[in-house]
């Protein structure tokens, strides 16, 4: 009599859990649970063992089951101010997302990119954000009387802010260059090689990159004794369009000027690109000093000399504020100092 084959079982490997995680490192199941939460209270050596173990036993979030246990999302967002044609064109914004991206990443935590540029797109963020889908928000080019940082608040959401806010009550946290530090090194520099009619496009005055770097001009030509002429200021909005039609004002204004600050390496773009159409020579005729220190600064013709911010820094230090934000820490400031690079534009 022939014996019957086995019977064939479709069950496939079981995935390791969060038990499996922890016996793996040899930890308590809460300690697997705090660095899945973002690493808070766990000791460097505990925290080492813990990713090992996850990386080793290719463990994988629940994020639908966690969510039920912590009431919470897993997520942030990424929230843009601006229309969506300025995150295409301006290269700090998506440096800025990288930076924040790889920084969520260490901890498992997705990043959500949103745009509320308008009315109906603020509504629609607005109930989104509401809704619970993200934990937190990291807030990017908010203009003065924003309308967006009340829905936030009315949301309850932890918030942090990418440069000082302006005009708002209440203790807020944010991640900021030395916007006025670095304009004025950037004067200096000007003053000092020899230019003395130094104008400058500035950004818009309901931003606080605008406000900060147009006070740093105006303290350094104080600071040199040279009075300010009103004449040799122009306002930009940041973008390449913005900044040759500056441009162009200051040069119908005082032809006779020598050298230009611009408040962004996007606008210097634009303000090269004036100063070539009307034929001055830069930077024999004029020079041209930005500030980012961006891919448009490089890809410029001459290359910029420019204010470089420590995006990295920047993004590192936003994240780790909004989760610090996000298990009841008080909210917190940082302030970067940034760095003055020279190429050939000055």
């Amino acid at each position: 009599m022939t014996e019957p084959a086995p019977r064939r079982t479709n069950r496939t490997k079981r995935p390791p859990t969060i038990h499996d995680v922890a016996a793996e490192a040899g930890v308590s199941r809460g300690t697997v649970s705090r660095v899945l939460q973002g690493g808070h209270n766990v000791s460097p050596a505990a925290l080492e063992s813990v990713n090992a173990a996850i990386r080793k036993l290719g463990y994988v979030v629940n994020r639908a089951a966690r969510s039920l246990v912590t009431q919470r999302s897993g997520s942030v967002a990424f929230l843009l101010t601006e229309p969506q044609e300025r995150f295409f064109e301006d290269p700090n914004f998506t440096t800025l997302l990288r930076g924040c991206t790889t920084a969520l990443a260490e901890h498992d935590i997705p990043l959500i990119l949103m745009t509320a540029g308008n009315e109906p797109e603020r509504r629609r963020v607005t109930r989104y954000l509401a809704a619970g889908h993200v934990d937190g928000v990291l807030l990017v080019s908010s203009h003065s009387g924003n309308p967006m940082l009340e829905h936030l608040r009315e949301a309850e959401l932890p918030v942090v802010f990418c440069g000082k806010p302006l005009g708002q009550r209440g203790r807020i946290p944010y991640v900021a260059a030395d916007d006025r530090e670095g304009a004025k090194d950037m004067v200096r520099h000007l003053l000092d090689t020899g230019r003395r009619r130094v104008a400058t496009i500035a950004g818009p005055q309901d931003t606080p990159g605008g406000v900060e770097r147009l006070y740093g001009y105006r303290e350094v030509l104080q600071e040199y004794g040279t009075p300010v002429d009103e004449g040799l200021i122009a306002v930009g909005d940041y973008s390449r369009a913005g900044g040759e039609a500056a441009m162009a004002e200051l040069l119908e204004r005082a032809p006779d000027l020598d050298a230009v600050f611009v408040a962004s390496d996007l606008m210097a773009t634009g303000a090269l690109a004036a100063l070539d159409r009307a034929g001055r020579s830069v930077p024999g005729d004029v020079a041209v000093g930005g500030f980012d220190d961006s891919p448009a600064a490089l890809a410029a013709r001459p290359p910029l000399t420019t204010i470089r911010q420590p995006w990295d820094r920047i993004s590192e230090q936003m994240v780790r504020l909004l989760l610090a934000r996000i298990a009841g820490e008080e909210p917190a400031t940082v302030i970067l100092p940034t760095e003055l690079i020279v190429r050939d534009s000055a």
